[in-house]
């Protein structure tokens, strides 16, 4: 390693002083943001709002200070059935009933998981990444239908959002303590060989953190009462023994439904179906499966899926190049490269493999503009409350979309025999840290 010579840095000094360039960049960032200093005008005529299909959907939900959005997108897509099937013109699952589930079940997931640890060396790299990333309020597609499978869904006003449920840091920071000091005791009774105290442990733990949740999400209820009012302003009630025979009742099946990635790295070549290690919530449930194929691709079966009229879950990198007040992401509205005269652009396959590109947002496309049959700008309903964007929904530009969307869900009748294929062979598994085990 080499030290900087006070010589080298004087040059850099004497360089930077002549720079007018920055000198002028320098002054106006002293009272204004960097985006503002970086911002295209010129770009704005390619981001109206307006779509060759758009598909109309039910007002925006807010996911508010919390990391559920992929279980919004989730129930976003399941609402749209229920309020087709009853003629309904406002309406929402609770997202609280399946959060509380997805965080019961990741619990187990982890005292489960620490079984394959008891014994290994303390600084085995897996058993720390667990560690880490602990519990966290995202998930994926396949976790999603897991829930659904195992607990149905209910009305929101059956399970309602708590202060807890939409502001969530509190509760998982002490439920990562409870999990870790549990992995600490664990590994403890299993070097003594005492395995049914670690036994008695787990169980103990599982239960204090049910209480726990009910008492900051509430009791789930067992039974459903959907009262509504229809278009037509008619009211009807409607009984279910279950929030599982609630959804049954809609006839949807979303196994149906095939997540397709992007990612063009060497590590993963197209046409194979992968799945991540020690990623999962419902032990037992649905094997979180991707298929990946080339963006060309995945834009072709999604556009295919909005001209049946039919939403789209997806997922994306949503950290840059964005206004969240307009509502829009778009590369071609911010040029830091000549604000900062710097070189900023990497390929996606090096934003993937040097970790500064991966899922960390979920959402549903409800819309696309198409010229000369290729996307040029896509509309998205967001989970981020109605006073930003479009009255909550968002726009992506093509390029932007082409760069930082990594996963898509959509119906397997879309997918060619020899794709449906390779989704169905046995997955390669990834290490749990590859970027396409991110959570939304």
């Amino acid at each position: 390693m080499k030290a900087v010579s006070l010589k080298t840095i004087e040059n850099m000094h004497e360089s930077y002083q002549q720079n007018t360039h920055q000198k002028a960049i320098r002054r106006a960032l002293a009272k204004n943001p960097m985006d503002s200093i970086a911002y295209v005008t010129e770009a704005e005529q390619n981001t109206q709002f307006r779509f060759s299909i758009d598909i109309e959907t039910l007002p925006v939900t807010n996911q508010k200070a919390s990391g559920r959005c992929w279980l919004f997108a989730g129930l976003n897509i399941v609402r749209e059935l229920v309020a087709k099937k009853y003629q309904l013109k406002d309406f929402e699952l609770s997202q609280n009933y399946q959060a509380f589930w997805d965080k019961f079940e990741k619990i187990n997931y982890f005292l489960e998981a620490m079984d394959d640890f008891l014994t290994c060396d303390g600084d085995d790299r897996t058993l720390k990444h667990l560690l880490q990333m602990g519990i966290q309020d995202g998930g994926q597609w396949d976790m999603f239908v897991s829930l659904v499978d195992k607990y149905g869904i209910v009305p929101k006003d059956q399970m309602p959002e708590t202060y807890a449920s939409s502001n969530t840091a509190a509760m998982n920071k002490l439920i990562n303590i409870k999990l870790r000091k549990y992995a600490a005791e664990a590994r403890i009774l299993a070097s003594s060989h005492l395995l049914k105290e670690k036994d008695a442990l787990k169980a103990s733990v599982l239960e204090e953190l049910y209480g726990f949740l009910c008492t900051n999400f509430g009791v789930p209820p067992t039974k459903i009462d959907f009262e509504y009012v229809n278009k037509q302003n008619e009211y009807n009630k409607s009984s279910f023994d279950s929030p599982k025979s609630f959804f049954d009742h809609l006839g949807l099946s979303l196994h149906d439904y095939v997540s397709i990635i992007d990612s063009p790295t060497q590590d993963k070549p197209y046409m194979r179906s992968y799945t991540i290690a020690y990623l999962g919530n419902v032990i037992g449930g649905k094997p979180i499966v991707h298929l990946n194929l080339p963006m060309s691709r995945l834009k072709e079966l999604v556009i295919g899926q909005l001209k049946d009229k039919e939403i789209v879950w997806f997922g994306a990198d949503v950290a840059r190049d964005g206004d969240r007040e307009k509502g829009i992401w778009d590369d071609q509205a911010y040029d830091y490269e000549t604000a900062f005269q710097m070189h900023f652009s990497m390929t996606k396959e090096q934003k993937l493999d040097y970790l500064q590109g991966a899922m960390n947002h979920a959402m549903v496309i409800t819309g696309v503009n198409l010229e000369n049959g290729q996307p040029n700008k896509w509309k998205i309903e967001n989970s981020w409350g109605a006073d930003r964007g479009q009255k909550g929904y968002y726009l992506m530009s093509g390029t932007w979309f082409d760069q930082n969307t990594y996963q898509a869900v959509v119906h397997k009748k879309y997918l060619t025999e020899v794709e449906l294929n390779a989704y169905q062979s046995k997955p390669i598994v990834l290490k749990p840290w590859d970027p396409m085990g991110s959570l939304a």
